[in-house]
């Protein structure tokens, strides 16, 4: 089916435009999956049905204002009117103090926006052309090449965006790794470190939208953003988004550890409701001060994901709030076949229960809270992991009509029982998994600091005594499990 974006003048207002997602195709008859816009910002998707010659825009607009006002429901009532402003007090004689600024509205804060990525030059150019159009005023853009094979991405830097986007490489695998080589690259202005992949398209309203809460909220250390499907082409596709996909809805959201949120009985450890790690951003001090990313986690390790969770976890527990502003929106290439899928639904399981695993090994005063959530927590994850038979969420569809997104955490769309089992079984796999990542960091950390301490003592290198010390605190890092 077919991505776009309609933007209306008001809920019930007029079209003002109907275009395809960024890249897309142009709109035609047949299925479309359409983000409303009012007025600019998100606050929808819906579903139809474009028939030979009917108006796609019309069609969808009528779809929106049904899903709004569903026939046999009351009427929404109108707003009422404002009263009559007070009358206004004398003016002063003399010259009139200014008001004082808001916060809301101070200027975003610097940022530097790190995009790690392995060996997928093309899906990188992408990438990097909508976050140079970014609307943001003041922020650098910075690759971090992972554990490369070519040298694709770098020549690709070097040719197209030289002068513009800035690149470094990371040897070791992970991509937690390469977003703390990311952290320790990013400049030491930048208030605000920004992360995204290299398989999504920014809308020119997302750093700024992702980095000006920091600007109004000083106690303010995560801000998550939305993450719509660029694509809905293959069977996967469409099941990966109607299974909850990387949306969070699109009501803004204030994580407070000082004030837990009532309908999240397992706050803050169900961390994949606040957020992903392709639309993410940290105030660098409070992201530098809880040990940035835990290095044995997210893909291209054993643990096989968790990296952002673990993060989002680390900085409510360090008293910062956390939040989720669908304003902040990213178009998402979901993977495409049905064994991508696959890997995906056994790296979230996986992913979960490492990140879990992570903060107990690493935060281990946070064990009492997570044992006392336990028989919840699996309740929580069986219910996620559910299989839901094709045709579940309506009944008057035939078995094996392609599935369709719908409200995102209904959890009432269709997963197959394949892809539920895979992720239970990346679930008990994920401690283990971390482990096994965490032998694995110590011993590149051993690794690394063993070749530095070789280059130290070549001929015109340090002095041996000036070496050990250099190497020392390698050793100490490598004790506490971090490279």
């Amino acid at each position: 089916m077919a991505v776009a974006e309609l933007d209306l003048d008001g809920p019930d207002g007029e079209v003002l435009s109907l275009s395809p997602a960024p890249g897309g195709p142009p709109l035609g008859a047949g299925d479309i999956f359409a983000l409303v816009r009012l007025r600019g910002r998100p606050a929808a998707t819906v579903l139809g049905h474009v028939g030979t010659g009917e108006d796609p825009a019309e069609v969808l607009a009528a779809a929106f204002r049904a899903r709004r006002n569903p026939p046999g429901a009351p009427p929404v009532p109108e707003a009422p009117a404002p009263e009559p402003p007070p009358d206004e007090p004398p003016v002063p004689e003399g010259p009139v103090p200014k008001p004082p600024v808001s916060d809301a509205h101070a200027a975003p804060p610097r940022a530097t926006v790190v995009v790690a990525t392995r060996e997928r030059a093309g899906q990188l150019g992408r990438a990097l052309d909508s976050l140079l159009a970014q609307d943001h005023p003041d922020f650098r853009v910075l690759v971090v090449d992972n554990a490369p094979v070519t040298t694709a991405t770098h020549d690709l830097v070097a040719s197209r965006y030289a002068g513009r986007v800035d690149y470094v490489r990371e040897p070791r695998p992970g991509l937690a790794v390469a977003h703390n080589r990311g952290i320790v690259a990013a400049d030491a202005d930048s208030a605000v470190i920004a992360f995204t992949d290299d398989d999504v398209i920014a809308d020119p309203h997302w750093l700024t939208a992702l980095t000006a809460p920091f600007a109004a909220d000083p106690g303010l250390g995560c801000t998550t953003g939305l993450i719509l499907p660029a694509r809905l082409a293959t069977t996967a596709q469409i099941l990966l988004e109607s299974h909850g996909g990387f949306a969070k809805g699109f009501e803004p959201r204030l994580y407070d550890p000082a004030s837990p949120p009532a309908d999240e009985p397992l706050f803050p450890f169900t961390a994949g409701s606040f957020g992903s790690g392709a639309n993410m951003a940290f105030r660098a001090e409070a992201l530098r001060a809880v040990g940035d990313f835990d290095p044995a986690t997210g893909t291209g390790t054993p643990a096989r994901g968790g990296d952002d969770l673990y993060a989002f976890v680390r900085i409510l527990a360090a008293g910062h709030r956390l939040r989720y502003t669908p304003e902040a929106l990213v178009w998402h290439h979901h993977r495409e076949t049905w064994q991508d899928l696959r890997n995906q639904a056994y790296g979230y399981g996986a992913g979960l229960t490492a990140y879990l695993t992570a903060i107990l090994v690493r935060r281990p005063a946070l064990l009492p809270a997570l044992l006392a959530r336990l028989p919840r927590g699996l309740a929580h994850a069986r219910a996620i992991t559910a299989h839901r038979p094709d045709g579940a969420h309506d009944p008057g569809r035939a078995e094996g009509d392609e599935p369709a997104p719908g409200a995102h955490g209904a959890q009432t769309h269709p997963w197959p029982r394949g892809l539920s089992r895979l992720e239970r079984r990346g679930m008990l796999y994920g401690p283990l998994g971390y482990a096994k990542a965490r032998v694995r960091v110590r011993r590149q950390a051993r690794d690394q600091a063993y070749e530095a301490y070789e280059r130290y003592d070549e001929p015109g290198g340090l002095a041996r005594d000036d070496a050990h010390e250099a190497r020392r605190p390698g050793h100490n890092r490598i004790r506490r499990g971090r490279p």
